[in-house]
């Protein structure tokens, strides 16, 4: 079966002063994993978040709706022990879920590289990644592929004997992962300068483990230029007078997140994948504005728009309205499923 999926944030704490979704009502959840199943045509969800029990809880509506859930806890910047101790406690919430149904993959980490401490010098995620020594690093040296091995298998051991399920882990592609003790190879890859002329092509290497790969994130942000930007597009924003606003001069452009994002979508399927995630769903936190400066929307991968003070109107009941690549995901979804599955 191939995996139609989205990405789900129901909170990830990026710093102390930045959690992506505060508030979390369970009615509002049902309401969107039932929007994603139905209007979405999704039969597959990626759920990501640090609170392990909002996981838990997630996890048990999308397995009661029958959705195949990939369960990705986010612990930022804290050390090797804390995150596998994090890690644990959420294998362990969501075992019985795992259990009663063969529908649930747990993402042991993702981008812990970048995410977590000690494999990369810097004491946070932004110094990790402008560090002038990390992608030196990353591509000559030995080291950090030793360390992330060296989490991952103890990781993955301990996972393994309270979880029933499949295991994978949410590769950047430059991380180069040992994939012997886990299920599936996946892989958050998106396009932009640097391999648009080669996306497709540079996948191949990831079949080469002879297990189902995956795409655990795919996507691009809503303004012109962000199809350049890739996994960075998010970077267009900035603190100003203690607001967050978009930096610079930003032209919004839903059409082309839309006509990119299907591009995108197309060309890896067309090379192989077994399924893929769609990021993301909603952004809370991101919300639409009139003004260009305080459109953070612009700065967000999800298919639909946030508000900050109304209701939107496809959906009366829910603060946002679907974008164009909300209703280009969910045509595509709906003929795949014809086609493939």
């Amino acid at each position: 079966m191939f995996r139609r999926g989205v990405n789900y944030d129901v909170g990830i704490t990026f710093n102390p002063d930045y959690m992506s979704r505060p508030d979390f009502d369970r009615h509002v959840v049902e309401r969107e994993l039932t929007i994603i199943l139905e209007d979405l045509h999704c039969d597959a969800v990626r759920i990501s978040g640090t609170d392990p029990q909002r996981l838990a809880d997630t996890a048990a509506i999308a397995v009661g709706l029958g959705f195949e859930v990939w369960l990705s806890p986010h612990l930022h910047n804290e050390s090797p022990s804390t995150t596998t101790e994090y890690t644990l406690d959420c294998a362990e919430r969501v075992a019985r879920l795992a259990g009663s149904s063969s529908k649930v993959v747990f993402v042991v980490g993702c981008e812990l590289t970048w995410f977590m401490r000690g494999i990369l010098p810097g004491a946070n995620l932004q110094r990790r990644m402008l560090h002038p020594l990390a992608m030196p690093r990353l591509k000559w040296s030995h080291r950090p592929t030793r360390l992330l091995k060296a989490w991952l298998d103890d990781a993955v051991r301990g996972v393994r004997r309270v979880f029933p399920g499949a295991l994978t882990y949410a590769a950047a592609p430059i991380e180069k992962v040992d994939w012997t003790g886990l299920d599936y190879v996946s892989l958050d890859y998106y396009r932009g300068k640097q391999n648009r002329d080669d996306y497709s092509s540079r996948l191949q290497r990831h079949f080469a483990f002879g297990k189902p790969v995956f795409i655990t994130e795919l996507g691009l942000c809503t303004y012109r230029g962000a199809e350049d930007a890739g996994g960075r597009g998010w970077g267009i924003t900035a603190v100003k007078n203690g607001r967050l606003q978009i930096k610079g001069d930003h032209e919004r452009d839903e059409s082309l997140q839309a006509r990119e994002l299907l591009d995108m979508l197309h060309q890896v399927e067309t090379a192989g994948v077994a399924g893929v995630f769609v990021f993301t769903f909603v952004a809370p936190k991101l919300t639409y504005d009139d003004d260009p400066r305080l459109d953070l929307d612009m700065a967000s991968y999800s298919l639909v728009r946030s508000y900050r003070d109304h209701l939107g109107t496809a959906y009366p009941d829910l603060p946002w309205d679907p974008k164009l690549a909300f209703t280009t995901v969910a045509t595509h979804d709906e003929e795949l499923a014809r086609t493939i599955d």
